[in-house]
């Protein structure tokens, strides 16, 4: 059984739907479907997401209003859903979506941003450090683990256009890509770089300065697996022809057995 599973960031689901964000799903069709910063509260779910009836569609909103939030649309009937780290200045932007299936566990996370500020930073810190303890503690589930969202963090200078000019800027700060690089000690693949360890691989471009067009961006997108379950990623990759919003989406494909 293959499952190929989406993660995309639609900057505003809104605005994405304007942009042919329906007709994009339909003609894809993943398995599952990941989406983050929807910025929206429930009253506000565009219509248009009736015209997707195969997905079972759950959702996870921040407190204030038009800002952050997760949605997962999925073909299949997850044993559980949760939106919660258990940590109450954790739930409070809607950034976490955990579906328990059978045979694995999809995180769907949209990590927090640290440019505002020092404060803003540590946030993004903490909230890190208990997304690990969480992932560790469904690890201990003996299931495959896939953790898939905007990380809001390139991880090697390979994995951004211009390293040099942003090392100072959060997104690129060494107390970051370290947190990267301990899910690497404690036993997590960076899917994508499994199958792809080719330059000029972008996820997110900004959108001044025609930077999407020529190719100045950076990959903060990811999926992750715990390595033990590696053996059943069988693709993994980056959408860069998907537009619609200044992130494409990123995918898997899973084989079950």
């Amino acid at each position: 059984m293959k499952l190929s599973i989406w993660s995309w960031n639609v900057n505003g689901l809104r605005a994405v739907i304007n942009k042919g964000f329906v007709d994009v799903i339909s003609r894809e069709k993943p398995d599952i479907l990941g989406i983050q910063e929807t910025k929206l509260q429930e009253h506000q779910i565009p219509a248009e997401i009736n015209e997707l009836p195969e997905y079972l569609k759950y959702w996870s909103h921040a407190e204030r209003k038009g800002y952050s939030g997760t949605g997962l649309f999925s073909k299949v009937l997850p044993e559980s859903f949760s939106s919660e780290l258990g940590i109450a200045e954790l739930d409070c932007e809607g950034r976490i979506n955990i579906a328990e299936y059978k045979s694995f566990i999809l995180f769907n996370i949209y990590f927090p941003n640290g440019q505002k500020d020092d404060n803003r930073l540590a946030y993004k810190l903490r909230f890190y450090d208990r997304c690990l303890e969480v992932m560790e503690e469904k690890r201990k589930t003996g299931k495959i683990v896939l953790v898939a969202g905007d990380y809001n963090t390139a991880h090697k200078p390979i994995d951004l256009a211009n390293p040099k000019e942003n090392e100072k800027y959060s997104g690129f700060l060494p107390i970051e890509r370290a947190w990267l690089d301990k899910l690497i000690d404690q036993g997590w693949v960076d899917t994508f770089r499994a199958f792809d360890t080719s330059p000029h691989q972008y996820s997110w471009w900004s959108y001044r300065a025609l930077a999407r067009p020529r190719n100045i961006g950076w990959r903060i997108d990811y999926f992750w697996v715990n390595k033990e379950a590696m053996d059943y990623i069988s693709g993994a990759g980056i959408r860069q022809d998907v537009e619609g919003s200044d992130h494409c989406p990123v995918w898997v494909e899973l084989t079950l057995p």
